[in-house]
Formats: structure tokens, C-alpha cells, sequence
């Protein structure tokens, strides 16, 4: 179903089109982990695509990671689709990310994220499911901005640099408080399909779980894996990428 691409063929993509500005703001500015957090969300500062060098999403993209969660073998598929969803004001692009055993889906979640104008892909919300007794059950960790006292973080920074630390998503009520930190740039990473040089690595936490995971993601590309290393075992690896 996923065509393997070779990486030399790969286009660069730069966030905004632009090359990084002097006077951008660090995303911890934008979404700090300390101190009370309030992000400003101002739709005219959000455009229509997501081509952020590390997490570019393009209509009809799909993505495929396998791994293993526990002693369990899984697969991740992501998918972005045509249709998009108004938050805060924002049209926000919807990916689809399904998580199945032996073929059958055992999670289910539209995420749904914006750019804005400088470049940062900004995390609005998710629609989450979890199969329980054979049926799809929403997960409490769904949340939208905006609603129930629910804020959009950044999912990635328009000009990631090592140190930076940001809020992903806030909403208590679900322990949906997931932060990142970018721990460098510049790693060579090889998974099943292929190998990549200058890959950014983040460590993402949550102070309601006790479990921290590294994330990988390449220049063109996007995630290539994660794992987890404080906490179970998980890990998965990019093995498919259709544009």
C-alpha cells in the first residue's frame, strides 16, 4: 500500500518559505511550561498549509510506523485528510492516526493542527477513541481549544535549536499536558525506510504520566520514530510514506 521513496529524492522544505528570523519569538515564549499559560491564538496569523521542514502535512499524505507497545506488535497509520476543522477560529488541517493489532484498530484519533505564519505547527486538539468490549469509546484525553478550558501548544517549532522547551497541549481535566524539548540537531538515524542525517530529537513528558519518549524527525520528512525511554516498553519505526 506505502511506496518506498528514496531519501536522496526528498524535497527541503522551509517553514513559511522563509529563512528563520532574527526577531522570531522562541516557541517557549509562545507556549511556556512554567507560570500560567494563556497562548494567543490570532487566526490572520494562521495560513493554509503545513510545511514545516520537520512536520510538513500535505492532503493525502500517508504514513506508516510499525513497532511494539509492551510485548505487543502494532502498527500506526497516519493519514491527512481533505476536510478541515474551524478551531478558534483557525482552519486546522485533520490527521487521522489509527493504531492497530494483527490488522484490527484498537485506537483511533483525528488530530487536528495549524501553522502559523512564522512556521510553528501548533496542536489545536483530538478526537480520540480506544476500543473497549468491541466498540470505539472516547478516550478522556480528547480535547479541543478552546473548549472546557482547553489550550492549543506547538507540536513543532518553526526553528527548532536545542534547549527549547514548549507546552503541547493543555487540558487538565483530560491529562492532556504533554511538553517537549529539543535535545539536538544534527543525528543520523536509520529505521526500515531508510537512512537520515541532520534529524532533529525531542524528549516529550507529561506530569500525568510517569514515562518520558524521544521523538525523531527528519528534514522533508517528518517523524521517522519514537521511543519510549522512562517508562514501558515502546517504540515504532517509519516504514512507509506516500505523498
Amino acid at each position: 500500500m506505502f511506496n518506498r521513496i528514496p531519501y536522496i529524492g526528498l524535497v527541503l522544505l522551509v517553514a513559511g518559505g522563509t529563512a528563520a528570523a532574527a526577531t522570531s519569538q522562541r516557541p517557549g515564549d509562545l507556549a511556556p511550561t512554567h507560570g500560567s499559560y494563556a497562548p494567543k491564538i490570532d487566526p490572520a496569523n494562521f495560513g493554509n498549509v503545513i510545511d514545516n521542514r520537520y512536520l510538513p502535512y500535505r492532503v493525502g499524505m500517508k504514513i506508516h510506523f510499525a513497532g511494539v507497545r509492551g510485548k505487543v506488535r502494532q502498527t500506526d497509520d497516519q493519514v491527512v485528510l481533505a476536510r478541515t476543522k474551524q478551531i478558534l477560529g483557525v482552519k486546522c488541517t485533520v490527521v487521522r492516526d489509527t493504531v492497530s493489532e494483527k490488522g484490527r484498530a484498537v485506537e483511533r484519533t483525528d488530530d487536528w493542527y495549524a501553522q502559523d505564519k512564522e512556521g510553528n505547527v501548533w496542536y489545536m486538539g483530538e478526537d480520540a477513541f480506544d476500543l473497549k468490549n468491541g466498540h470505539f469509546v472516547k478516550a478522556s484525553d480528547s480535547w479541543q481549544g478552546g473548549v472546557k478550558g482547553a489550550k492549543p501548544g506547538i507540536i513543532m517549532p518553526a526553528h527548532p535549536q536545542p534547549g527549547d522547551a514548549y507546552r503541547q497541549e493543555y487540558y487538565p481535566p483530560g491529562k492532556a499536558l504533554d511538553e517537549a524539548r529539543v535535545l539536538r540537531l544534527g543525528a543520523k538515524l536509520t529505521v526500515p525506510y531508510g537512512t537520515f542525517k541532520n534529524v532533529l530529537v525531542t524528549s516529550e513528558y507529561s506530569p500525568a504520566e510517569p514515562q518520558t519518549e524521544q521523538k525523531y524527525y527528519a528534514r522533508g520528512v517528518g517523524e521517522i520514530a519514537e521511543r519510549v525511554v522512562k517508562g514501558h516498553h515502546e517504540e515504532f519505526k517509519l516504514v512507509g510514506l506516500k505523498r
